[in-house]
């Protein structure tokens, strides 16, 4: 590794480039700040879409890339000649430097970083996360594995791994060699424990939605555990009315499920659509825009997004003073799941749609903090009315004469004092 240090908390990232949508093959681009697409970065996220990755990936990935241009561009560096060194001190930075946005925050700059005391939930800052920071170095390593491999990348990976023992002693020769070992600058991610909505929270938020069609997707959400994303691909032919199921399309994987959902969201799905006065088509998304707005081709409504759904949340936490997301519905939805004795482990695994069993009960098999709560409380509560029994209990009698005390401290037990 080149002896490189730099005063990385001095560093400020340009604001260079942007992440725009584009047509065609590749459904995001990187651009300077001439519009041009940066070529390396194109071909890599073709490449990246041949391998069946889905939109959503493709711009999380091409986020990752343009901060990576922004720095290489504030450290004066070529992207074919970045080394380790690069890769370090991205890290570094990443991790002692806040994010840099076009526009400063505005209401949310008071509660940036601090606990919501109904919630118990953090609010989001302005630091890096540590798994923002690992997904920044897969992503490194994967552009620059692509581009040595066609052999126009530097000589070795900038994101390099740490490995233990000897790399591919106990390798079969009739299958591919693969990389083994964790990349050396991934930082730890504490593990946090799922915390459901609990009954009366949800109730509260349920009432300050404000039109049939925020009370029916989110009573779907809750009943279903359904991501945002997929719930927000619903189409007309998704909703099966007589069994009351809704398929979803799974986040990654592209899957088809049918899951079931409470009779109450089906409820209000109908007085919803019924509020659209429209006919929904088969094809058509379900949700869709309270207002019509002119983006000329005239007035229409827009499927509903992902940021418009945000803005659902915003307006029901502004007037509870909470900081509930979508999200918090499917770990509410999972851990009800999981505590109901009629239900199995492998049930919720299949309506959560995890690959793995172990990945649903490393996360939702959990104790239930209230009960840890109540049970707690009662133990402190015993243990005061017991010293108090103790205190007020009456004085122990003296042994009457022709009878030893040890013999009848073993048959009764001592005296309490």
């Amino acid at each position: 590794m080149s002896e490189v240090e730099r005063d990385v908390v001095s560093i400020r990232l340009p604001l260079w480039g942007r992440v725009v949508r584009a047509e065609g093959v590749v459904p995001w681009l990187v651009v300077g700040d001439d519009g041009v697409p940066v070529e390396p970065v194109r071909r890599y996220l073709m490449d990246f879409v041949a391998r069946d990755n889905r939109s959503g990936s493709v711009r999380s990935y091409a986020f990752a890339l343009l901060r990576w241009w922004r720095w290489l561009r504030a450290v004066e560096i070529d992207w074919n000649r970045a080394t380790p060194a690069e890769a370090r001190d991205l890290v570094l930075w990443m991790r002692l430097t806040e994010k840099s946005g076009r526009s400063a925050r505005t209401a949310s700059a008071v509660t940036a970083g601090t606990v919501n005391p109904i919630t118990r939930k953090q609010y989001l800052d302005d630091q890096y996360k540590p798994s923002t920071v690992r997904h920044s170095n897969a992503v490194l390593r994967s552009f620059y594995e692509f581009w040595i491999e066609l052999g126009d990348g530097p000589l070795i990976n900038p994101v390099q791994l740490d490995r233990r023992g000897r790399p591919h002693a106990h390798h079969n020769p009739m299958e591919p060699f693969r990389s083994d070992g964790r990349i050396r600058y991934n930082p730890k991610v504490p593990k946090r424990t799922p915390r459901g909505m609990p009954d009366e929270r949800w109730n509260e938020l349920f009432a300050g939605l404000q039109s049939n069609r925020d009370r029916a997707l989110l009573a779907l959400g809750i009943s279903t555990g359904a991501r945002a994303a997929e719930l927000l691909g619903v189409r007309g032919v998704d909703l099966d009315w007589g069994d009351q199921l809704v398929r979803v399309f799974r986040k990654g994987s592209g899957a088809e499920q049918w899951l079931p959902a409470s009779p109450e969201a089906f409820v209000w799905i109908r007085l919803y659509l019924a509020d659209l006065a429209a006919p929904l088509g088969p094809d058509e998304p379900v949700w869709w825009t309270l207002r019509r707005r002119d983006r000329g081709d005239g007035f229409r409504r827009r499927p509903l997004n992902y940021e418009a759904l945000r803005a659902v949340f915003r307006r029901a936490n502004g007037l509870l003073g909470t900081n509930w997301s979508m999200h918090d519905l499917r770990h509410t939805a999972a851990l009800r799941m999981s505590r109901d004795e009629a239900l199995s482990l492998k049930d919720v695994q299949t309506i959560l749609g995890h690959a793995h069993l172990s990945t649903t009960a490393d996360v939702y098999l959990v104790e239930d903090e209230a009960q840890v709560f109540r049970r707690v409380q009662r133990h402190f509560t015993e243990r005061a009315e017991h010293k108090e029994c103790a205190q007020t209990a009456p004085a122990a009698q003296p042994v009457t004469a022709g009878y030893d005390a040890s013999d009848l401290a073993v048959l009764f037990g001592p005296a309490v004092r």
